[in-house]
């Protein structure tokens, strides 16, 4: 039993990773289960069983992407203390990632947020709530820094977060629409730059 279980799992698992690179490069929207099932030489029965439909399916592509996200960007960056240490951290493994994209055509929820964010239902609001977390987690780590003294006190924190969120977004244009090769390195620099750490007393 516990090894058809675990089996069962691989499957699933092996389903989940076709599904996010196909939706990397096509869309939720674009993701089929007879393409899945041609890819993965499986039956249509065989890959929309252990989901149900395609929409459950469709929903565990996108919670494995963005936990791809957070272990790439998020979990490293934890062993940085808080504030200024955390954020420097963050910004590096984020513009890492975005240089070295997992995903065929970049970051699957820069993408995916484009693509949802006119379209209400169960997947705008997975996407919604998974990036009103990352800038919670920002924005708390933003505020971290300046109780601290690192960062000014008159740096609106909100701004602060839609600065970093709006240079993240133009670098993953930069690299996969424009082939620009410096555009991680100057995400990077862009954003240090604007947490404008205060003087030390």
């Amino acid at each position: 039993m516990r090894k058809s279980a675990e089996e069962a799992q691989r499957t699933r698992d092996r389903i989940v990773g076709a599904a996010v690179t196909q939706a990397s490069g096509q869309g939720l929207a674009g993701l089929t289960i007879g393409s899945l099932a041609e890819a993965l030489d499986m039956s249509k029965a065989g890959v929309v069983g252990p989901f149900g439909s395609r929409a459950a399916l469709q929903l565990a592509a996108l919670t494995r992407a963005v936990d791809m996200f957070t272990q790439a960007v998020a979990v490293p960056a934890r062993a940085a203390g808080p504030g200024l240490p955390r954020l420097t951290a963050v910004i590096d493994a984020w513009c890492g990632y975005l240089a070295d994209s997992p995903f065929p055509n970049g970051c699957f929820v820069t993408a995916v947020s484009c693509e949802l964010d006119g379209q209400p239902g169960e997947l705008r609001d997975h996407v919604r709530e998974a990036v009103a977390r990352w800038r919670r987690f920002l924005r708390e780590e933003v505020t971290a820094a300046q109780a601290a003294g690192d960062l000014a006190p008159e740096l609106d924190a909100d701004d602060l977060v839609s600065t970093l969120a709006g240079i993240a977004m133009a670098a993953n244009q930069e690299i996969q629409l424009l082939g620009d090769d410096a555009a991680a390195s100057r995400a990077r620099r862009l954003m240090r730059a604007a947490l404008d750490p205060a003087p030390r007393r």
